[in-house]
């Protein structure tokens, strides 16, 4: 946990400095953003699905489905999404990471990057927390859209409800500062 706390102080610090390789930078981003696209986008549409199944037999048994597409808008917004996607991400993503720097450390590469004169915080960190910070937003944005999505599928084709119903539910919960603090919370 102290090292955990120290290392989080030390990118708080180089980020200040500003120094940031950007090759390395934007070949981290393609790494968490691309690649990890396809997984989340599965997941999401999957929970979207499953999310609509549950509440909407609740809602339309109480007379109450136009309300289906905002519940399930508002909760991927607000909590789910952003969590969802962080998930995915730390599986995928983050498992690579702490793997590639732990084979570094074992073959002694970090040694070698101090022997180069060169902070491996600066090389090897700061880019991968870049890259985090920029492309979780982006991900948790195309996760709502593919979760809504599926949410849609199930509301039209198991519930009948009509698709304009659906959509005019989102736009009716949903607000900009929801979104804004679903993307906040994403980074």
């Amino acid at each position: 946990m102290l090292a955990a706390t120290y290392l989080a102080g030390q990118v708080v610090v180089h980020l200040l400095k500003g120094k940031i390789y950007r090759r390395n930078t934007i070949d981290q981003m393609a790494i968490v953003g691309p690649q990890s696209l396809l997984i989340v986008l599965l997941t999401a549409s999957f929970v979207g699905m499953v999310f609509t199944i549950q509440v909407a037999r609740e809602l339309v048994a109480f007379g109450t489905a136009n309300m289906v597409g905002g519940m399930l808008a508002l909760t991927l917004t607000r909590e789910l999404g952003p969590v969802l996607t962080a998930v995915v991400v730390a599986g995928r993503v983050g498992s690579a990471f702490a793997a590639e720097i732990g084979t570094m450390k074992v073959t002694e590469q970090i040694d070698a990057l101090y022997i180069l004169k060169t902070d491996p915080v600066d090389y090897l960190v700061i880019p991968r927390v870049i890259a985090c910070g920029v492309m979780m937003p982006i991900l948790t944005l195309l996760c709502l859209v593919a979760a809504i999505l599926g949410g849609l599928i199930i509301a039209v084709n198991l519930y009948d409800i009509p698709r304009s119903i659906y959509i005019d539910s989102v736009q009716d919960f949903l607000t900009i500062w929801d979104l804004c603090s679903g993307l906040t919370k994403s980074v």
